[in-house]
Protein backbone atom coordinates (compact mmCIF):
# COMPACT_ATOMS: atom_id res chain seq x y z
CA UNK A 1 0.00 0.00 0.00
CA UNK A 2 1.39 3.37 -1.01
CA UNK A 3 0.51 6.64 1.33
CA UNK A 4 0.07 10.08 -0.09
CA UNK A 5 0.21 12.57 3.08
CA UNK A 6 -0.11 15.78 2.39
CA UNK A 7 1.72 17.93 4.39
CA UNK A 8 2.20 22.16 4.93
CA UNK A 9 4.97 24.52 5.54
CA UNK A 10 4.60 23.49 9.46
CA UNK A 11 5.69 20.25 8.91
CA UNK A 12 5.02 17.32 11.20
CA UNK A 13 3.27 19.56 13.94
CA UNK A 14 0.76 20.02 11.31
CA UNK A 15 -0.25 16.40 10.80
CA UNK A 16 -2.81 14.40 11.90
CA UNK A 17 -1.69 11.78 14.94
CA UNK A 18 -2.90 9.46 11.98
CA UNK A 19 -1.13 10.96 9.95
CA UNK A 20 2.60 11.85 11.57
CA UNK A 21 2.09 8.07 12.74
CA UNK A 22 2.08 7.00 8.82
CA UNK A 23 4.92 9.53 8.08
CA UNK A 24 7.20 8.24 10.44
CA UNK A 25 6.36 4.50 10.30
CA UNK A 26 7.34 4.66 6.42
CA UNK A 27 10.39 2.57 5.56
CA UNK A 28 10.67 4.25 1.98
CA UNK A 29 9.47 8.36 1.91
CA UNK A 30 9.32 9.92 -1.30
CA UNK A 31 8.78 13.45 -2.43
CA UNK A 32 10.15 17.07 -3.20
CA UNK A 33 13.22 18.38 -1.44
CA UNK A 34 10.98 20.89 0.18
CA UNK A 35 8.87 18.29 1.82
CA UNK A 36 11.58 15.98 3.06
CA UNK A 37 13.47 18.56 4.84
CA UNK A 38 10.15 18.99 6.57
CA UNK A 39 10.92 14.91 8.25
CA UNK A 40 14.07 14.45 10.72
CA UNK A 41 16.32 11.57 8.96
CA UNK A 42 15.68 8.53 10.11
CA UNK A 43 15.64 4.93 9.17
CA UNK A 44 13.53 5.32 6.32
CA UNK A 45 15.17 4.90 2.82
CA UNK A 46 14.18 8.65 0.51
CA UNK A 47 13.68 9.28 -3.01
CA UNK A 48 13.32 12.44 -4.36
CA UNK A 49 11.81 13.73 -8.03
CA UNK A 50 15.10 14.77 -9.05
CA UNK A 51 14.33 12.31 -11.86
CA UNK A 52 10.77 13.19 -12.88
CA UNK A 53 7.77 11.37 -11.42
CA UNK A 54 8.03 8.14 -13.88
CA UNK A 55 11.58 7.57 -12.82
CA UNK A 56 10.12 7.79 -8.89
CA UNK A 57 7.34 6.11 -9.55
CA UNK A 58 9.91 3.08 -11.51
CA UNK A 59 11.60 2.93 -7.89
CA UNK A 60 8.48 2.77 -6.11
CA UNK A 61 7.58 0.18 -7.63
CA UNK A 62 10.51 -2.10 -6.59
CA UNK A 63 9.68 -1.67 -3.42
CA UNK A 64 6.85 -3.85 -3.08
CA UNK A 65 6.15 -5.02 0.36
CA UNK A 66 7.29 -2.22 2.01
CA UNK A 67 5.68 0.91 3.41
CA UNK A 68 6.23 3.44 1.05
CA UNK A 69 4.93 7.51 2.14
CA UNK A 70 4.83 10.21 -0.62
CA UNK A 71 4.98 13.55 0.97
CA UNK A 72 2.61 16.48 -1.45
CA UNK A 73 1.79 20.04 -0.50
CA UNK A 74 -1.78 19.98 1.45
CA UNK A 75 -4.50 18.08 -0.76
CA UNK A 76 -2.35 16.16 -3.17
CA UNK A 77 -5.50 15.75 -5.49
CA UNK A 78 -6.10 19.18 -5.89
CA UNK A 79 -3.64 19.91 -8.44
CA UNK A 80 -1.09 17.94 -6.42
CA UNK A 81 0.94 14.87 -7.26
CA UNK A 82 -1.84 12.33 -5.69
CA UNK A 83 -3.70 12.21 -9.02
CA UNK A 84 -0.14 11.18 -10.65
CA UNK A 85 0.22 8.38 -8.29
CA UNK A 86 -3.50 7.24 -8.42
CA UNK A 87 -3.19 7.28 -12.48
CA UNK A 88 0.17 4.75 -12.03
CA UNK A 89 -0.81 2.50 -9.28
CA UNK A 90 -4.42 2.47 -9.33
CA UNK A 91 -6.29 3.77 -6.45
CA UNK A 92 -6.73 0.58 -4.87
CA UNK A 93 -3.23 0.62 -4.33
CA UNK A 94 -3.14 4.31 -2.33
CA UNK A 95 -4.23 5.98 0.52
CA UNK A 96 -4.55 9.85 0.38
CA UNK A 97 -4.38 11.24 3.74
CA UNK A 98 -4.82 15.50 2.55
CA UNK A 99 -4.27 18.71 5.00
CA UNK A 100 -5.32 22.10 4.13
CA UNK A 101 -4.38 22.86 0.65
CA UNK A 102 -3.11 26.29 -0.69
CA UNK A 103 -6.55 26.79 -1.75
CA UNK A 104 -8.30 26.56 1.63
CA UNK A 105 -5.54 28.44 3.50
CA UNK A 106 -5.99 31.22 0.63
CA UNK A 107 -9.55 31.46 1.00
CA UNK A 108 -9.15 31.55 4.98
CA UNK A 109 -6.37 34.14 4.98
CA UNK A 110 -8.41 36.62 2.43
CA UNK A 111 -11.74 35.81 4.19
CA UNK A 112 -13.92 34.35 1.04
CA UNK A 113 -16.02 31.73 0.93
CA UNK A 114 -13.88 28.66 -1.46
CA UNK A 115 -17.37 27.71 -3.19
CA UNK A 116 -17.93 30.87 -4.61
CA UNK A 117 -14.15 31.09 -5.73
CA UNK A 118 -12.67 29.88 -9.37
CA UNK A 119 -9.74 28.41 -8.25
CA UNK A 120 -6.59 27.95 -10.90
CA UNK A 121 -3.21 26.92 -11.41
CA UNK A 122 -0.42 28.43 -13.23
CA UNK A 123 2.30 25.90 -11.60
CA UNK A 124 3.97 24.27 -15.24
CA UNK A 125 1.05 25.87 -17.19
CA UNK A 126 0.50 28.66 -19.10
CA UNK A 127 -0.66 31.93 -17.68
CA UNK A 128 -3.11 32.67 -20.54
CA UNK A 129 -5.00 30.29 -18.95
CA UNK A 130 -6.38 33.11 -16.62
CA UNK A 131 -8.05 35.15 -19.61
CA UNK A 132 -10.94 32.05 -19.29
CA UNK A 133 -11.82 33.44 -16.06
CA UNK A 134 -11.52 37.34 -15.99
CA UNK A 135 -14.72 39.17 -15.59
CA UNK A 136 -16.43 41.89 -12.95
CA UNK A 137 -16.94 40.79 -9.63
CA UNK A 138 -14.99 37.81 -9.90
CA UNK A 139 -12.84 36.12 -7.65
CA UNK A 140 -9.92 33.87 -8.43
CA UNK A 141 -7.21 31.36 -5.92
CA UNK A 142 -4.09 30.86 -8.80
CA UNK A 143 -1.38 28.55 -7.55
CA UNK A 144 1.63 30.56 -8.55
CA UNK A 145 4.82 29.28 -10.46
CA UNK A 146 7.32 31.40 -8.75
CA UNK A 147 7.71 34.55 -7.04
CA UNK A 148 7.58 37.07 -10.60
CA UNK A 149 4.33 35.11 -11.23
CA UNK A 150 2.21 37.60 -9.19
CA UNK A 151 3.88 40.41 -11.51
CA UNK A 152 3.69 39.20 -14.57
CA UNK A 153 -0.85 38.23 -13.87
CA UNK A 154 -0.90 41.76 -12.81
CA UNK A 155 0.40 42.93 -16.28
CA UNK A 156 -1.73 40.25 -17.59
CA UNK A 157 -4.83 42.37 -15.70
CA UNK A 158 -4.04 45.38 -17.11
CA UNK A 159 -3.66 44.90 -20.51
CA UNK A 160 -7.19 43.41 -20.40
CA UNK A 161 -8.96 46.22 -18.53
CA UNK A 162 -8.98 44.61 -15.38
CA UNK A 163 -6.14 47.41 -13.73
CA UNK A 164 -8.14 48.20 -10.61
CA UNK A 165 -8.14 44.71 -9.71
CA UNK A 166 -6.69 43.75 -6.24
CA UNK A 167 -3.92 41.09 -6.55
CA UNK A 168 -2.70 39.37 -3.47
CA UNK A 169 0.45 37.12 -3.31
CA UNK A 170 0.41 34.92 -0.08
CA UNK A 171 3.70 33.49 0.59
CA UNK A 172 4.51 30.40 2.59
CA UNK A 173 1.32 30.00 3.83
CA UNK A 174 1.18 28.01 7.02
CA UNK A 175 5.11 28.64 7.76
CA UNK A 176 7.04 31.97 7.91
CA UNK A 177 3.78 33.69 6.08
CA UNK A 178 4.27 36.80 3.92
CA UNK A 179 2.04 38.93 2.22
CA UNK A 180 2.08 41.38 -0.83
CA UNK A 181 -1.33 43.49 -1.84
CA UNK A 182 -1.90 45.96 -4.27
CA UNK A 183 -3.63 46.69 -7.26
CA UNK A 184 -2.35 45.33 -10.78
CA UNK A 185 -2.01 48.66 -11.93
CA UNK A 186 0.59 49.98 -9.21
CA UNK A 187 2.27 46.80 -8.86
CA UNK A 188 5.88 46.71 -8.80
CA UNK A 189 7.88 44.76 -10.61
CA UNK A 190 10.23 43.32 -7.30
CA UNK A 191 9.75 39.44 -6.63
CA UNK A 192 7.99 37.75 -3.85
CA UNK A 193 8.30 34.26 -2.13
CA UNK A 194 8.60 31.48 -4.88
CA UNK A 195 5.86 29.40 -2.85
CA UNK A 196 3.15 31.79 -2.40
CA UNK A 197 -0.84 31.55 -4.30
CA UNK A 198 -2.30 34.66 -5.76
CA UNK A 199 -6.07 35.98 -4.89
CA UNK A 200 -7.30 38.33 -7.42
CA UNK A 201 -10.70 40.31 -6.93
CA UNK A 202 -11.17 41.50 -10.70
CA UNK A 203 -12.32 44.90 -11.43
CA UNK A 204 -12.81 46.55 -14.26
CA UNK A 205 -11.31 49.90 -15.09
CA UNK A 206 -13.74 52.19 -15.98
CA UNK A 207 -12.45 54.02 -18.79
CA UNK A 208 -11.97 50.61 -20.77
CA UNK A 209 -13.94 47.85 -22.04
CA UNK A 210 -12.93 44.79 -20.18
CA UNK A 211 -11.25 41.73 -22.63
CA UNK A 212 -13.91 39.52 -20.48
CA UNK A 213 -16.25 37.29 -23.07
CA UNK A 214 -19.13 34.76 -21.84
CA UNK A 215 -18.01 31.10 -21.86
CA UNK A 216 -21.23 30.86 -24.01
CA UNK A 217 -20.84 29.60 -27.36
CA UNK A 218 -21.41 32.49 -29.98
CA UNK A 219 -18.68 35.27 -29.37
CA UNK A 220 -18.82 38.23 -31.81
CA UNK A 221 -16.84 37.97 -34.80
CA UNK A 222 -14.38 40.83 -33.37
CA UNK A 223 -13.35 39.05 -30.14
CA UNK A 224 -10.84 36.89 -32.67
CA UNK A 225 -8.47 38.14 -35.07
CA UNK A 226 -9.20 36.45 -38.37
CA UNK A 227 -9.07 37.15 -42.12
CA UNK A 228 -12.92 36.25 -43.16
CA UNK A 229 -12.61 32.22 -42.62
CA UNK A 230 -14.62 32.61 -39.24
CA UNK A 231 -17.61 31.18 -38.92
CA UNK A 232 -20.49 33.43 -37.91
CA UNK A 233 -21.25 34.12 -34.46
CA UNK A 234 -24.79 32.65 -35.23
CA UNK A 235 -24.32 29.93 -36.75
CA UNK A 236 -21.28 28.84 -34.68
CA UNK A 237 -23.62 29.36 -31.61
CA UNK A 238 -25.86 26.10 -33.76
CA UNK A 239 -23.04 24.48 -34.42
CA UNK A 240 -21.43 23.97 -30.78
CA UNK A 241 -24.61 23.20 -29.68
CA UNK A 242 -24.97 20.54 -32.23
CA UNK A 243 -21.31 19.44 -31.14
CA UNK A 244 -22.11 19.16 -27.54
CA UNK A 245 -19.12 19.60 -25.47
CA UNK A 246 -18.71 17.45 -22.49
CA UNK A 247 -15.75 16.67 -19.99
CA UNK A 248 -13.15 14.90 -21.25
CA UNK A 249 -14.00 14.54 -24.67
CA UNK A 250 -12.15 15.13 -27.73
CA UNK A 251 -12.94 17.81 -30.86
CA UNK A 252 -11.19 17.51 -34.52
CA UNK A 253 -11.94 21.18 -35.81
CA UNK A 254 -10.99 20.35 -39.84
CA UNK A 255 -10.72 23.82 -41.81
CA UNK A 256 -10.08 25.50 -38.17
CA UNK A 257 -9.40 29.01 -39.83
CA UNK A 258 -9.44 31.73 -36.78
CA UNK A 259 -9.84 28.56 -34.76
CA UNK A 260 -12.93 29.71 -33.24
CA UNK A 261 -14.97 26.44 -33.13
CA UNK A 262 -12.13 24.82 -31.13
CA UNK A 263 -11.81 27.62 -29.09
CA UNK A 264 -15.33 27.57 -28.15
CA UNK A 265 -15.83 24.14 -27.22
CA UNK A 266 -12.62 24.41 -24.80
CA UNK A 267 -14.51 27.66 -22.89
CA UNK A 268 -17.73 25.97 -22.92
CA UNK A 269 -15.91 22.42 -21.48
CA UNK A 270 -12.40 23.25 -20.30
CA UNK A 271 -12.09 19.80 -18.84
CA UNK A 272 -12.37 18.72 -22.86
CA UNK A 273 -9.69 18.75 -25.29
CA UNK A 274 -9.73 20.32 -28.93
CA UNK A 275 -7.41 19.99 -32.16
CA UNK A 276 -7.36 22.71 -34.60
CA UNK A 277 -6.27 21.69 -38.03
CA UNK A 278 -5.48 24.19 -40.44
CA UNK A 279 -3.02 23.86 -43.71
CA UNK A 280 -2.42 27.49 -43.85
CA UNK A 281 0.71 28.94 -41.89
CA UNK A 282 -0.31 32.23 -41.07
CA UNK A 283 -3.35 30.87 -40.35
CA UNK A 284 -2.25 28.51 -37.85
CA UNK A 285 -0.22 31.20 -35.49
CA UNK A 286 -3.66 33.42 -35.40
CA UNK A 287 -4.92 30.52 -33.90
CA UNK A 288 -2.52 30.25 -31.38
CA UNK A 289 -3.00 33.98 -30.68
CA UNK A 290 -6.57 33.91 -30.38
CA UNK A 291 -6.35 31.02 -28.17
CA UNK A 292 -3.94 32.34 -25.89
CA UNK A 293 -6.26 35.84 -25.72
CA UNK A 294 -9.37 33.80 -24.76
CA UNK A 295 -7.91 31.35 -22.53
CA UNK A 296 -7.73 28.43 -24.07
CA UNK A 297 -3.45 27.46 -24.33
CA UNK A 298 -4.41 23.89 -24.02
CA UNK A 299 -5.72 23.81 -27.94
CA UNK A 300 -3.35 21.72 -29.94
CA UNK A 301 -2.59 23.16 -33.51
CA UNK A 302 -2.38 21.01 -36.28
CA UNK A 303 -0.84 22.48 -39.33
CA UNK A 304 -1.40 20.27 -42.49
CA UNK A 305 -3.75 19.43 -44.92
CA UNK A 306 -6.67 16.83 -44.78
CA UNK A 307 -7.30 14.34 -44.80
CA UNK A 308 -3.97 13.40 -44.94
CA UNK A 309 -2.23 14.89 -42.00
CA UNK A 310 -5.27 13.49 -39.72
CA UNK A 311 -3.48 9.93 -39.73
CA UNK A 312 -0.86 12.05 -37.68
CA UNK A 313 -3.05 12.37 -34.64
CA UNK A 314 -3.54 9.56 -32.19
CA UNK A 315 -6.45 10.82 -29.96
CA UNK A 316 -9.65 9.73 -31.64
CA UNK A 317 -12.04 12.31 -31.75
CA UNK A 318 -15.79 12.43 -29.57
CA UNK A 319 -16.79 15.52 -32.27
CA UNK A 320 -15.40 16.53 -35.56
CA UNK A 321 -16.30 19.47 -37.13
CA UNK A 322 -16.00 20.71 -40.99
CA UNK A 323 -16.17 24.21 -41.61
CA UNK A 324 -14.75 23.71 -45.19
CA UNK A 325 -13.62 21.55 -47.52
CA UNK A 326 -16.14 19.46 -47.11
CA UNK A 327 -16.44 18.55 -51.04
CA UNK A 328 -12.69 17.68 -50.78
CA UNK A 329 -12.62 13.87 -51.82
CA UNK A 330 -11.96 10.97 -48.72
CA UNK A 331 -12.38 13.89 -46.19
CA UNK A 332 -16.05 13.53 -45.09
CA UNK A 333 -15.54 9.93 -44.86
CA UNK A 334 -12.08 10.11 -43.32
CA UNK A 335 -13.61 11.96 -40.62
CA UNK A 336 -16.59 9.82 -40.56
CA UNK A 337 -14.16 6.56 -39.60
CA UNK A 338 -11.77 8.33 -37.39
CA UNK A 339 -14.94 9.12 -35.10
CA UNK A 340 -15.48 7.47 -31.95
CA UNK A 341 -18.58 5.15 -31.28
CA UNK A 342 -21.48 7.65 -30.07
CA UNK A 343 -19.44 10.55 -31.51
CA UNK A 344 -20.97 13.70 -33.45
CA UNK A 345 -19.69 15.00 -36.79
CA UNK A 346 -20.95 18.38 -37.75
CA UNK A 347 -20.48 19.69 -41.36
CA UNK A 348 -21.26 23.51 -42.67
CA UNK A 349 -21.40 23.80 -46.70
CA UNK A 350 -21.93 27.34 -48.42
CA UNK A 351 -21.38 26.22 -51.86
CA UNK A 352 -23.92 23.49 -54.16
CA UNK A 353 -21.03 20.73 -54.48
CA UNK A 354 -20.74 20.96 -50.43
CA UNK A 355 -24.36 20.94 -50.30
CA UNK A 356 -24.61 17.44 -52.83
CA UNK A 357 -21.62 16.11 -50.71
CA UNK A 358 -23.83 16.55 -47.46
CA UNK A 359 -27.15 14.96 -49.04
CA UNK A 360 -25.46 11.88 -50.22
CA UNK A 361 -23.53 11.65 -46.94
CA UNK A 362 -27.13 11.83 -45.23
CA UNK A 363 -28.80 9.40 -47.49
CA UNK A 364 -25.65 6.44 -46.57
CA UNK A 365 -25.45 7.25 -43.02
CA UNK A 366 -28.57 9.12 -41.40
CA UNK A 367 -28.41 12.49 -39.77
CA UNK A 368 -30.32 16.16 -39.31
CA UNK A 369 -29.82 18.47 -42.69
CA UNK A 370 -30.74 21.74 -41.66
CA UNK A 371 -30.63 25.39 -43.76
CA UNK A 372 -29.14 28.15 -41.70
CA UNK A 373 -30.27 31.75 -42.51
CA UNK A 374 -29.28 34.53 -40.85
CA UNK A 375 -29.76 38.66 -41.63
CA UNK A 376 -28.55 41.08 -40.54
CA UNK A 377 -29.68 44.99 -39.59
CA UNK A 378 -27.41 47.38 -41.73
CA UNK A 379 -27.98 50.89 -42.32
CA UNK A 380 -28.82 52.20 -45.62
CA UNK A 381 -28.17 55.59 -46.69
CA UNK A 382 -30.32 57.19 -43.04
CA UNK A 383 -32.06 54.16 -42.78
CA UNK A 384 -31.87 50.08 -41.74
CA UNK A 385 -32.78 46.88 -43.93
CA UNK A 386 -31.41 43.19 -42.63
CA UNK A 387 -28.66 42.66 -45.14
CA UNK A 388 -28.98 38.32 -45.35
CA UNK A 389 -25.43 36.13 -44.80
CA UNK A 390 -24.57 33.37 -46.82
CA UNK A 391 -26.97 30.49 -46.31
CA UNK A 392 -25.21 27.73 -44.32
CA UNK A 393 -26.70 24.26 -44.96
CA UNK A 394 -25.40 21.78 -41.53
CA UNK A 395 -25.42 17.91 -41.13
CA UNK A 396 -25.53 16.98 -37.70
CA UNK A 397 -25.13 13.05 -37.52
CA UNK A 398 -24.21 10.80 -34.43
CA UNK A 399 -22.41 7.84 -34.92
CA UNK A 400 -24.01 4.60 -33.60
Amino acid sequence: MINVVGIGEDGLDGLSPIARKVVEDAEVLVGGARHLSKVPDGVALRIDWKGGFEAAFDEIQKMDGKRVVILASGDPLNFGVGANVVRRFGAEAVTILPAPGAFSLAAARMGWPLAEVECLTVHGRALAAVNLHLAPGKRLLVLSWDGETPGKLAALLVARGFGPSQVTALGNMGGDETRRQASAETWRGERVDDLNTIAVECVAAKEAVPDAWSRVPGLPEDAYDHDGQITKREVRAVTLARLMPLAGQVLWDVGAGSGAIGIEWLRAEPNSDAFAVERDARRAAVIATNAARLGVPKLTIIEGEAPGILSAIETKPDAVFLGGGVSAPGLLEACWQALNPGGRLVANAVTIEAEQRLLAFQNEFGGDLVRLSISRAAPVGTRATFRPLKQVTQLAVIKK
